[in-house]
């Protein structure tokens, strides 16, 4: 992890000479602001490891929004008839020689594909008296003055409305060094115990790929367990503690932290318990706390306050900021600058814990709470510009710690003679989810090589070169033996068999995909420079692959996605559907040595005009404008990540569009490396801001980095 100090330094170093950024005038002028409840994407507060959704009320009273976690997993039961062995004994289809984890027995491969899944760690909601002390049937509509405010300068979430003729405030902050959240209800219907807390708990599976906007089923009470302690004993703070048993898999649930309470529960046939304020003082405070082992201690209420808004204070002081709105008449720099302000805050909550996110962070399920290790680019490398160092060590970290399992999978499972393959959609386990695509796309395999080359750029120690070692060894070790020599041509080819960025050709029929080779080339030249660094021998296999690749293939003057592909592929939908890499030849990367700068520029103009852009998904509309902005194109740099396909709702949650629920965070991530980039500049750009255009925008940056 980079030392505060070197951040000082770094800050120091980057800060532009138009004068300091007014940061907390910057960040709080787009403090999101709902006056009524969204039925799509929760108000969240968290830290990266734990988010909690919330509804208008501050808590999730009317709409179950997920409290989740990146700890929170469980296993669902065997299909009937299997047993562990058969899960160990899964095997796939041979392809050309190589054992592959997709095409195997069912029920087994579907189990594995959906195990682990990702928890719903429960609910917390408010619930209304009548004067008569029965319970009052309320409905969102029924709430008058209804305000909720997230400050994003301390991370704490204000609620105020009126119910029954009197004003309720509920304040709502997460803890940062657990997974907890303080409560604070502040009315006078507190005196007549009116109010109260209830706490629920779903039922989880794998049962489906997406649960969005909410995870979890709530009427299937018979399939799990709760059951509560209080009293002395639980723990520092802790007054009552309730496990939450799913298959074998326990989670609990603490309470406690505050005021003084009862708690019981509501029905043996259902998961849900009431918390009862003992006092009448027109405050109520608490701290509910989750984790997969038992508490020995909580935090209170106001030490997570405290915890909350230094971690936050930190994170938008001490780190990058770019200001594109305060010196800008472009009508369009106050659009752009709120989706800036709260990406970075969501990605702090949701992004930002010891595994790559899933796409959808920490707000719903997509492909079963999994993680994708081809989009840890895209969801992650913008903390190396903005030098967050301190988040992207947590996540950044599992490349080391899955070596392991990636050795396994190249050379035990796979047959290679050497070097560990990345896996593509993979859990806590390392182990790779069963699928064609997901063992047949290669271009998550490189990415560790930008990471180790961020850290070292960031510190150019020895440190950082011995602690990537490994990594970069095995990683750039299986792309030299995956590329096959062509007897025909002598060069090395990629594929097949093999998927390409899009997902959308035939495994079969590609081979040598532009941007894979660009992006293979670019790899192992970043390899041996690090070995070359360590004052080690090159591998001489790497040269003779980086050397001898195959040339990117052409059609009619630009480049193609892959050799062979029909020639009229511009015109055909099933091509020009999806990701479009090719614009990533120079934008996305920098220029590699088998990259033709002038090509890839009239390939980028190419697929600007002929692109069904109506298909994309969220991080394109960044990749297009890196393209952009390297070409010197900075007006259609800004056009693309304003683009009207490319949105953020009024939390700023990306929205997923045609292809995904809401949110999809890799859109988020995206956006900020490109306004990185765009702002700070990227090896060998001259003058500031050269992806902004030259009129009309005024932009300053601090504590930022270059893009490559």
């Amino acid at each position: 992890m980079l030392s505060a100090a070197l951040y000082v330094l770094i800050l120091t170093l980057c800060c532009t000479a138009h004068g300091k950024i007014d940061r907390h005038a910057l960040v709080s002028r787009f403090n999101p602001v709902r006056t009524a409840l969204s039925t799509s994407t929760p108000m969240q507060v968290g830290n990266g490891h734990f988010a909690f959704g919330a509804d208008v009320t501050g808590l999730q009273t009317f709409l179950p929004w997920a409290t989740m976690s990146d700890w929170g997993w469980k296993n669902d039961s065997l299909p009937p008839g299997t047993s562990a062995a058969d899960l160990a004994a899964y095997r796939g289809v041979v392809w050309d020689g190589v054992q592959y984890e997709f095409g195997g027995p069912e029920p087994v491969q579907q189990w594995l594909i959906s195990n682990p899944n990702r928890v719903n760690l429960g609910r917390v909601g408010m619930f209304f008296r009548g004067e008569d002390g029965e319970a009052a049937e309320v409905s969102e509509e029924e709430l008058e003055g209804k305000r909720q405010v997230l400050d994003l300068w301390t991370g704490t979430m204000t609620s105020t409305f009126m119910w029954a003729g009197e004003d309720i405030t509920v304040q709502t902050v997460a803890a940062q060094e657990s997974s907890a959240i303080a409560v604070t209800v502040s009315s006078a219907l507190l005196n007549g115990k009116r109010l109260g807390i209830f706490l629920d708990f779903p039922w989880n599976d794998g049962s489906e790929k997406f649960e969005a906007p909410f995870v979890g089923v709530w009427n299937a009470t018979s399939n799990h367990t709760t059951s509560l302690k209080t009293g002395a004993g639980l723990g520092q703070n802790v007054r009552a503690q309730i496990s939450h048993t799913l298959v074998a898999n326990t989670f609990f649930t603490s309470v406690g932290g505050g005021d003084d309470f009862t708690i019981s529960r509501d029905s043996p046939e259902a998961h849900r318990y009431s918390i009862i304020p003992r006092d009448t003082r027109g405050t109520f405070t608490i701290t509910i706390a989750y984790a997969p082992q038992q508490h020995t201690a909580l935090s209170t209420a106001a030490d997570i306050g405290t915890e909350s808004k230094q971690a936050w204070e930190d994170f938008w002081l001490n780190h990058g900021s770019v200001d594109v709105l305060s010196g800008s008449t472009d009508a369009r720099a106050e659009e752009l600058q709120r989706r800036i302000i709260l990406s970075q805050y969501l990605l702090r909550v949701n992004e930002a814990g010891d595994y790559p996110p899933q796409e959808s962070g920490l707000v719903d399920n997509g492909w079963y709470g999994k993680f994708h290790m081809e989009m840890f680019f895209w969801h992650s490398a913008h903390w190396a510009l903005w030098n967050n160092w301190d988040l992207l060590d947590r996540a950044s970290s599992v490349y080391a710690r899955f070596l392991p399992t990636a050795i396994e999978r190249a050379q035990v499972q796979q047959g290679y003679p050497m070097g560990a393959r990345w896996s593509k959609m993979t859990d806590p386990t390392g182990r790779s989810a069963p699928g064609e695509i997901n063992e047949l796309l290669i271009w998550e395999q490189p990415h560790p090589l930008v990471f180790a080359e961020y850290e070292y750029r960031a510190t150019r120690s020895r440190a950082t070169l011995e602690k990537w070692r490994d990594v970069v060894y095995a990683t750039a070790d299986w792309m030299a033996v995956y590329a096959k020599r062509n007897a025909s041509t002598g060069f090395y080819d990629l594929g097949p068999p093999m998927y390409v960025v899009s997902e959308d050709t035939s495994p079969n029929a590609t081979r040598n995909p532009a941007f894979e080779l660009a992006y293979w080339r670019f790899g192992l030249d970043h390899a041996s420079a690090w070995m070359d660094r360590l004052g080690e021998d090159v591998p001489e296999l790497w040269t003779e692959v980086k050397d001898n690749l195959a040339p990117l293939p052409i059609e009619d003057g630009l480049y193609a996605v892959y050799e062979g592909i029909p020639s009229d592929f511009w015109d055909t939908p099933t091509f020009t559907n999806d990701h479009p890499a090719l614009v990533g030849l120079y934008g996305w990367l920098p220029q590699t040595a088998n990259v033709s700068v002038d090509m890839a520029k009239a390939t980028a103009e190419k697929v600007w005009a002929s692109w069904n852009i109506s298909n994309c998904w969220g991080w394109d509309f960044p990749m297009l404008a890196m393209s952009a902005a390297r070409n010197g194109e900075t007006e259609k740099a800004i056009e693309w990540l304003l683009h009207p396909l490319f949105e953020f709702d009024d939390v700023g949650m990306p929205v997923g569009g045609v292809r995904v629920p809401t949110p999809y965070f890799p859109g988020s991530g995206a956006l900020l490396y490109a306004v990185a980039m765009m702002a700070e500049g990227w090896d060998g750009s001259a003058g500031d801001a050269p992806g902004f255009p030259r009129q009309g925008w005024e932009v300053r940056t601090e504590g930022m980095s270059r893009a490559m």
